[in-house]
C-alpha cells in the first residue's frame, strides 16, 4: 500500500511540476484578451454610432442637467427619467468640455470599468490575497464584462455607480477601521446609489458583515448610510420639488420566460465561480473575507436574477454578482495556491482554467471577433451608415422621433419621445395612448426612426397610427426610417 501511495504521490508531483507554467499562461492570455477589448473600446469612443438606445437617452438628460431644467420631465411629457440624478451632472460637465455628451458618457464608462477592475484587485490584496489571486480576480471580472456585455465604453451610468461603491471597499477592509474610514465608505456607497438606484447589494452585504464582525462600526456605518441617504433625498426634494423615489418606480412588464433565458445565459460564465465560492464557504466558513464575498454574492445573485425578468433589463443587472463571484473565485484560488502539496496546486490551476474557459468559448464563437476588421477598423461600416442616417434626420426639418435616441441627438433634434418607457407605460396600461396617437395622426413628426419593425417596438394601436400616417423612406441594417405620407 505504501508503494502504491508513493507512486501516486510521485505522479501528482510530476503533474504539478508539468502544470507549473499553466497559471501564469492563463493570466497572460486573459490579460491580452482584456487589453484587446479595452483598446477596441477606446477606438470606438469617438464614433457617431449608437451602441445602445440608452446612449442618446442618457445624453439628453445630461444636457438637461447642465441646462438646469428638464432633467425630470412632467407626467404629460413623452419622455421619462427614472434614474437618480448624479451621473447626469458628472456626464453633463464633461460633455460641455467635449461638446458631446455621448462621448463624455463613454469616456466616463470606460474609466469606471478600469477603476472597477483596479478596486477588485485592491480588495483582494486587502483580503490578504497573493499576487496570483490579485491578478486573477480583476481579469475574471473584466473578461466577463467584455465578452457578455457592451457596457464597457458605452454611455450608461452603471459602471460609474459600481466604481464608486467598489472604491468604498478598501476603506471598509482596512483594519483597524477608524471613524473616517467608515464615513468615507458610507459616502461612496450612497454616491453610487444616487448614480444607479439598483446598487444596494454591496452596501447591504457590508452592513450585515460589519454586524457580524465589527458591531461598533456597524452602528456607525448604518447611521452614516441612513443620514447621507436622507440628506440626498431631501436635497433632491428641495431642488426638484418632488420625491425621487416616486420617479424611480416606472412601469415595466415582467416575463418569467425572459427570466429563465437570461439566468441560463448568465450561468454560462457564472456557474463555475459560483461553485468555487460555495466550496470555499464550506471549507473556510469562519473566514471573515469569505463571509463578505458570500454575503455579497448571495444578495446580488438573488436580486440581479429576479431583475432579469423585467422588460428592457440587460446583463448589467448581474454586474454586482460578477464582481462578487470574481472576489470569491480570487479568494478560492488564493487558498489553493497557498496550500502545500501538489493536489491543491493542481486544483488551483483547474479552477482558473474552468473559470476562464467559458469566457474564451464565448469570445471565439462570436464570428465578428475572428475578422481582422473588427479589431483594426472597428464599426467602420456602421459609422458610415450612421453618418447618412444622421444627415437624413437633420435634413428633415421639425421634430423627429428616434428609437436610437443617439441619432436624433447627433442630428440636433430635441428630445421628443422616450420610446421604450412610453411603450412600457402603454403595455402596462399606466398611460392612455390616445394623445400620442393624436400626434401621429396629425403627422407631428417629420421623421421616425425604428431599430426594427418586426417585432414592432410599440403596441398595435400605436403601430397602426404610424403605418397609416407614415411610409418607409429609408431602411438599412441599422434601422428603418419613416416620413409622413
Amino acid at each position: 500500500m505504501n508503494a502504491s501511495r508513493d507512486k501516486g504521490d510521485a505522479r501528482a508531483n510530476a503533474l504539478d511540476h508539468a502544470l507549473t507554467p499553466m497559471l501564469p499562461v492563463l493570466l497572460m492570455a486573459a490579460a491580452l484578451l482584456c487589453v484587446a477589448g479595452v483598446v477596441r473600446a477606446i477606438s470606438v469612443l469617438p464614433l457617431h454610432v449608437s451602441l445602445d438606445p440608452n446612449e442618446g437617452w442618457n445624453a439628453y438628460h445630461a444636457a438637461a442637467a447642465l441646462a438646469g431644467h428638464g432633467l425630470y420631465p412632467s407626467a404629460a411629457s413623452l419622455t421619462t427619467n427614472n434614474y437618480p440624478p448624479l451621473s447626469f451632472y458628472v456626464v453633463g460637465y464633461l460633455g460641455k468640455l467635449l461638446d458631446d455628451h455621448i462621448i463624455a458618457g463613454r469616456v466616463i464608462s470606460l474609466a469606471s470599468f478600469l477603476c472597477c477592475s483596479w478596486f477588485v484587485a485592491i480588495a483582494i490584496r486587502r483580503m490578504e490575497g497573493a499576487w496570483q489571486a490579485t491578478a486573477f480576480a480583476p481579469l475574471l471580472f473584466a473578461g466577463i464584462l467584455l465578452v457578455t456585455s457592451d457596457y464597457v465604453g458605452m454611455d450608461d451610468p452603471q459602471l460609474l455607480g459600481h466604481a464608486l461603491q467598489l472604491a468604498a471597499l478598501p476603506f471598509l477592509l482596512r483594519e483597524p477601521r477608524g471613524a473616517f474610514a467608515i464615513f468615507a465608505s458610507a459616502s461612496l456607497f450612497v454616491a453610487g446609489g444616487f448614480v444607479k438606484h439598483n446598487l444596494f447589494a454591496l452596501p447591504l452585504a457590508a452592513q450585515i458583515w460589519l454586524a457580524l464582525y465589527d458591531r461598533r462600526n456597524a452602528l456607525r456605518f448604518a447611521v452614516w448610510i441612513a443620514a447621507l441617504s436622507v440628506a440626498g433625498l431631501l436635497a433632491f426634494r428641495i431642488t426638484f420639488g418632488f420625491d425621487l423615489l416616486d420617479r424611480l418606480n416606472s412601469a415595466r412588464a415582467y416575463s418569467f420566460a425572459q427570466l429563465r433565458e437570461n439566468v441560463s445565459s448568465w450561468l454560462e460564465v457564472g456557474l463555475i465561480p459560483l461553485c468555487a465560492l460555495l466550496g470555499l464557504m464550506i471549507w473556510r466558513w469562519r473566514d471573515r473575507f469569505v463571509a463578505l464575498s458570500a454575503l455579497y454574492a448571495a444578495i446580488s445573485v438573488a436580486v440581479g436574477g429576479w431583475l432579469l425578468g423585467g422588460a428592457g433589463v440587460d446583463v448589467n443587472a448581474m454586474f454586482d454578482a460578477d464582481i462578487a463571484l470574481a472576489l470569491g473565485a480570487g479568494l478560492a484560488l488564493d487558498v489553493l495556491t497557498r496550500r502545500r502539496g501538489p493536489v491543491p496546486h493542481i486544483a488551483s490551476r483547474a479552477l482558473a482554467f474552468f473559470c476562464l474557459l467559458p469566457i474564451a468559448m464565448i469570445a471565439f464563437t462570436v464570428s465578428d471577433w475572428r475578422e481582422p476588421a473588427y479589431w483594426l477598423h472597428p464599426m467602420r461600416d456602421e459609422a458610415a451608415l450612421a453618418s447618412d442616417d444622421i444627415t437624413f434626420l437633420r435634413n428633415h426639418r421639425g421634430p423627429a422621433m428616434c428609437e436610437s435616441l443617439a441619432l436624433c441627438y447627433w442630428a440636433g433634434k430635441p428630445a421628443e419621445v422616450d420610446m421604450f418607457n412610453l411603450g412600457q407605460q402603454y403595455v402596462t396600461h399606466a398611460r392612455n395612448p390616445a394623445p400620442f396617437i393624436g400626434l401621429l395622426d396629425a403627422r407631428h413628426f417629420s421623421a421616425i426612426e425604428l431599430d426594427e419593425t418586426d417585432p414592432f417596438p410599440l403596441p398595435p394601436d400605436v403601430q397602426g397610427a404610424i403605418r397609416r400616417n407614415y411610409r418607409i423612406d429609408r431602411a438599412n441594417d441599422e434601422g428603418v426610417f419613416f416620413v409622413p405620407k
